[in-house]
């Protein structure tokens, strides 16, 4: 049965313990949250520090300023220079990154654990102290601009980007994570210190270990590292509540429940051997119960060499090499789409038989008994073997504390995954099937 991951202050529990392993969660003055998972069997610890905020929560204005901070806390603090941040991890053979997506931001590193106070003191330095210089700042915007016109040049990419756009629409969610050329150079480092001051600060921070660790030591030193960096962290506060879902987004853009959609198509033009095909709609929102569903309809759909898209297109037509469905899922919505890359001559023919095959799943009878057995095995096997991976137990402690409030074992997780039924997978195919509403094609022009 799923825990409850209360937002109070003072909390202090044991979420799971089993085999030598014990998951911990507590709520540590000014409000942070910390939940740890000791597994005495490795030599190594991933670490993550979190924040809830993504490239949704910034002003239209300030479109990007959020990967903008996250490069730029690289660029040095009070007390460490940019080159002393990165051979602070590289002396030690370890590693050390962050992501920035829509909803959340993640600074992490994987270290032996021994060396883990160096590596929760450099990012805690990061997070509460950056510098803020200003030719730090004008050289970093141009590396990113770099970036950005890295990921323009890649069709996939590009592609993703647009078909994400076409589907969410003109709202924050719909806007790239990186921002835009134009906005990033209009951007001032005033506007990204505002966005800092916002959405940094102990309230607003989850700190998740993984490895071999000891929780309470871990809560020492954080406390000691972010009281250093100027943190205020006060006995009783709480954090600040998970993120709520938008009413009116959540009306924009559900999954709605129509007998069909108009498709609307766009066309990226590019220097490309193939053309790069993606096509969908709205799929379900990050903690819709028919998540478990979704997952095994996918690895049915198209999740590996035996699924219907890859064994339809490639290995029974020979229309492409690459070929696949994927989804994101979002507090309010999701997308869900389907993607294939294809000599421009075959792009109709390859949309039509993906959307083919969602078509078929749909129909009375259309998932049988044995494929939803299959993916099971599939699903089971690539989340505990995924498992083996600290960093990727960081990650799904991460997601249980800022997006569903709730800690799963993964014992729990596999049996929700088995209970799924064939016709909940028929079922969710329906659904998905009628509201394919987009198409994106990324590759050279069409011939006239």
């Amino acid at each position: 049965m799923a825990i409850d991951l209360p937002l109070v202050s003072g909390y202090d529990e044991v979420l799971f313990g089993q085999r030598g392993a014990e998951v911990r969660r507590s709520v540590l003055p000014g409000g942070i949250r910390l939940v740890t998972e000791r597994d005495p069997n490795v030599r190594s610890v991933s670490l993550g520090l979190w924040l809830p905020v993504g490239s949704r929560d910034e002003e239209s204005r300030h479109a990007g300023s959020t990967h903008v901070l996250e490069h730029l806390l690289f660029k040095g603090t009070r007390k460490r220079t940019a080159l002393q941040i990165a051979t602070a991890f590289d002396e030690i053979g370890g590693e050390s990154n962050a992501i920035t997506a829509k909803e959340h931001t993640c600074y992490y590193g994987r270290v032996r654990s021994s060396d883990l106070p160096l590596a929760l003191d450099v990012l805690c330095d990061m997070v509460t102290s950056p510098a803020f210089a200003q030719d730090a700042y004008a050289m970093e915007r141009e590396v990113i601009l770099e970036e950005l016109a890295m990921a323009e040049d890649d069709p996939t990419d590009s592609g993703h980007e647009e078909f994400l756009r076409r589907v969410i629409g003109d709202n924050p969610l719909g806007r790239p994570v990186g921002g835009t050329p134009e906005i990033i150079r209009a951007l001032d480092l005033e506007a990204v210190k505002q966005h800092y001051a916002r959405h940094y600060g102990p309230d607003n921070l989850v700190v998740t270990a993984v490895g071999d660790v000891d929780h309470g030591e871990v809560a020492d030193r954080l406390a000691q590292s972010l009281t250093e960096g100027g943190w205020e962290l006060r006995e009783g506060a709480t954090p600040r509540p998970r993120r709520a879902a938008v009413a009116e987004l959540s009306g924009q853009l559900a999954l709605p429940g129509g007998t069909g959609a108009e498709l609307k198509h766009t066309r990226l033009v590019r220097d490309t051997e193939q053309t790069h095909v993606f096509v969908g709609g709205f799929g379900l929102s990050a903690t819709d119960p028919r998540r478990n569903v979704l997952s095994t309809l996918q690895s049915i759909l198209g999740g590996g060499m035996s699924s219907r898209l890859f064994q339809k297109v490639r290995e029974e037509k020979g229309l492409a090499y690459s070929v696949y469905s994927f989804g994101s899922g979002y507090r309010e919505s999701g997308v869900f789409g389907l993607y294939a890359a294809c000599r421009p001559s075959r792009a109709d023919e390859v949309a039509s038989l993906m959307v083919a095959e969602l078509e078929s799943m749909a129909q009375p009878g259309g998932v049988s008994a044995d494929e939803v057995r299959r993916s099971l095995g599939q699903m089971s096997g690539s989340l505990v073997l995924g498992l083996e991976d600290t960093a990727s137990r960081m990650a799904r402690l991460g997601s249980a504390e800022l997006v569903h409030g709730k800690y799963r074992s993964v014992d729990e997780a596999l049996q929700m995954i088995a209970e799924v039924e064939p016709q909940q997978v028929c079922d969710l195919a329906a659904l998905l099937a009628a509201n394919i509403n987009t198409r994106v094609d990324v590759g050279p022009a069409a011939k006239a």
